[in-house]
């Protein structure tokens, strides 16, 4: 099927059991089972944000109207981070959940998994989509699926080398901390079977440097990134052959990018917001969902392909002496000097002015002028750079949060 013959099957299943968008379309006069292409469908349709799914659900406590059939029916439970707003309970039915599967199956073999392949999961799997999904979509893809919920660093690091994990799956962060946990604890990595390592959650894994730096600690493995969110279900993926891109899986999703400040479409080639409709979630469908992530649509490349992956959040963008500071970028100056064991970076306002300084963790003494000149000839800034004691900065296994605010 093509995708508007997706859209109009998943328009045509949403109304009226749907009332969270029965309302909404009723509202704006569209009638949904009349769209004809994706144009319309973009002109006509508006943008679903974060915030109205929260005023939902505190309206309609506890899971909200955005359901196309009755409760009974749903049997899968998870719920998002709550970093920047309520966390949101999404709820699927089996025929969704089966939907994000075949995603993530398609994510598998975009990476070149092959049968056999032994994948382990680094996670503490609480109640997001993307462990559930992940682990159950390589039980149905022939893999074994290894979990790590409730052990230490060094304790999966041991797990991998005794159960010859293949794949490791888990944040960048996460898996560079790996690495450094097993030195700490003079466990061997060649001793590991690790020949790929699938990322999520965070920018580095688009990020050339970052990936270098995790390969190397990981003696060669091959790093891929990826792309998901409770909301929407598993999105996009990279191969082996072209690392520099993140592809849009085109049977599950429709995806345009807007300009964060008016809703416009993007020029070709200009950086803006990742819209998304899902097209075969009916269970509970998203239509021009606002995802908040800042990308830029490859040129000259068939298919929906994203450039760098995912560059930033559109709310997480930095402007200083009129620079515009992006994590991904940051991340990317930061990992040049491969002494520094973790960081952080502190914002702060005088008055009108924005101001960034990063905190940072080395035994090299060298480090900080090293540091320096990364940040200087990335950005042509002078940003302080401060050296703290020995695991004072917080490890992440989930989403790093390295950017804090200190008024």
């Amino acid at each position: 099927m093509s995708q508007i013959e997706h859209l109009r099957a998943l328009l045509a299943e949403l109304t009226p059991g749907n009332r969270f968008y029965s309302r909404r379309l009723a509202a704006e006069g569209v009638d949904a089972r009349a769209i004809a292409s994706l144009e319309e469908f973009s002109q006509r349709i508006a943008f679903t944000h974060k915030q109205d799914l929260v005023v939902d659900q505190a309206a309609h406590s506890p899971y909200g109207t955005n359901h196309t059939y009755p409760l009974e029916r749903y049997t899968r439970f998870c719920q998002t981070s709550g970093t920047t707003a309520r966390p949101l309970v999404i709820l699927d039915t089996p025929e969704s959940w089966d939907w994000m599967l075949g995603n993530w199956a398609a994510i598998y073999r975009a990476g070149g998994l092959v049968p056999g392949d032994r994948i382990y999961f680094a996670f503490s799997f609480g109640p997001f989509l993307g462990f559930w999904t992940a682990f159950d979509a390589a039980a149905k893809s022939g893999y074994l699926g290894i979990p790590g919920g409730g052990l230490g660093s060094a304790a999966r690091v041991r797990a991998m080398i005794q159960h010859r994990a293949t794949v490791l799956c888990c944040t960048p962060t996460y898996a560079l901390h790996l690495a450094q946990a097993a030195v700490k604890e003079e466990i061997d990595l060649r001793e590991a079977s690790v020949k790929k390592i699938i990322v999520a959650g965070e920018t580095g894994g688009s990020v050339p440097e970052v990936r270098q730096r995790i390969s190397a600690a990981w003696h060669g493995a091959e790093v891929l990134d990826h792309y998901g969110m409770t909301e929407v279900g598993p999105v996009a993926y990279q191969t082996p052959q072209r690392p520099d891109l993140l592809e849009i899986i085109e049977d599950s999703y429709f995806a345009e990018i807007v300009r964060p400040e008016s809703g416009e479409p993007v020029a070709p080639g200009e950086t803006g917001e990742l819209v998304l409709t899902t097209l075969g979630r009916t269970a509970c469908p998203l239509l021009r969902y606002r995802t908040g992530d800042l990308v830029r649509r490859a040129p000259d490349v068939p298919g929906f392909a994203l450039a760098g992956g995912i560059i930033g959040r559109a709310d997480d963008m930095v402007v200083v002496r009129g620079v515009n500071l992006y994590p991904a970028a940051f991340d990317a100056a930061v990992r040049l000097v491969p002494e520094i064991e973790e960081y952080r970076v502190v914002i702060s306002h005088r008055g009108a002015l924005t101001e960034v300084e990063v905190q940072f963790e080395s035994a090299d003494d060298t480090a900080a002028k090293k540091l320096e000149r990364a940040l200087s000839s990335t950005f042509s800034l002078r940003i302080p750079v401060t050296p703290v004691a020995p695991l004072t900065l917080p490890r992440f296994e989930m989403k790093a949060r390295r950017w804090i605010t200190r008024d």
